[in-house]
């Protein structure tokens, strides 16, 4: 019942909001954060606790301050998200301003196939879509199967829908699918900043330990494309701001599993600097690093 509830929510927030006029979606938007901050639930509690490593020294004020704008943040993604279909091609090649976008288009020239790697920040979807119609470029991703399973059908037609092609993350061969489309010279595009898998990559996040996903990193060294950090950030109007950081390079030496934690690393602090400067609008509501994992149960 409860996974009916949730899709049917989610069908009621695609269906209705994308129909009211943009500052209405706003507002609404932004009533919904307030409420939601007001109540202390355990997202914001751990979007506080999340904040603290980025802004080290945070009081509870300040700590408190930046969760109400995450909030906030993270609600106008989801009004655009519930919006994106319904905007017309210029909205979006002018809903998103994003600062040396050279390194992807040079990448993309050269034929070798680029990986743009993104943090929770922004609206992955809306810088998605800015790609595929400003640049006229495909790309593909990969999406968690989510609970119930016509959630997740939603979710994979709305990104269809704006011109991505959506693999999912289980049950299937996401990786040789993603490998050919480099090899093919095309993009790839994958939300990188967590993994808490047996196969993530340990790497050093705001001074602690946390995993990040080994996929970027291997794609790179098996295809020979480019690998780029990407974060997102808002600035108070009504475009999203982006930047694309300097290409992680494949180190010269070293065996397959050093070469990777290398550039994870990397990725986590081209992310790691993205996020202090904006921290408001990284979307980390779930436990991150290590720290915070409740600890395993070792077999009696």
């Amino acid at each position: 019942m409860r996974e009916r509830v949730t899709d049917a929510l989610y069908g009621l927030g695609w269906g209705a909001v994308k129909k009211l006029p943009e500052p209405v979606a706003t507002g609404l938007g932004r009533r919904i954060a307030d409420t939601v901050w007001k109540r202390r639930g355990k997202s914001v509690l751990r979007l506080e606790s999340n904040l603290s490593r980025v802004v080290p020294g945070a009081g509870p004020d300040r700590l408190a301050e930046l969760s109400r704008a995450g909030m906030r943040s993270y609600m106008r993604y989801w009004m655009e998200s519930f919006r994106l279909p319904a905007w017309s091609a210029d909205r979006v090649r002018n809903g998103f301003d994003v600062d040396d976008v050279h390194h992807l288009t040079d990448g993309l020239a050269a034929g070798k196939g680029v990986i743009l790697a993104l943090p929770h920040m922004g609206n992955y979807d809306l810088a998605g879509a800015w790609v595929t119609t400003k640049l006229g470029v495909p790309f593909t991703t990969v999406a968690e199967r989510l609970e119930p399973e016509t959630l997740y059908d939603r979710f994979v037609a709305y990104r269809e829908g704006l011109g991505m092609e959506v693999l999912p993350h289980t049950g299937g061969s996401a990786f040789g699918t993603l490998a050919r489309r480099l090899r093919d010279g095309g993009l790839v595009c994958l939300v990188a900043d967590r993994d808490l898998s047996a196969s993530g990559v340990e790497v050093r996040f705001f001074g602690e330990a946390t995993r990040m996903p080994a996929g970027p990193a291997l794609l790179a060294q098996q295809t020979g494309a480019l690998l780029l950090p990407v974060t997102l950030w808002y600035d108070g109007s009504p475009v999203m701001r982006g930047r694309v950081h300097p290409p992680v390079d494949v180190p010269a030496s070293g065996t397959r599993p050093e070469k990777t934690s290398v550039m994870a690393q990397a990725l986590a602090d081209a992310f790691a600097t993205g996020i202090a400067e904006h921290p408001e609008d990284w979307h980390m509501l779930q436990r991150l690093w290590l720290a915070d994992l409740e600890p395993r149960q070792e077999p009696s």
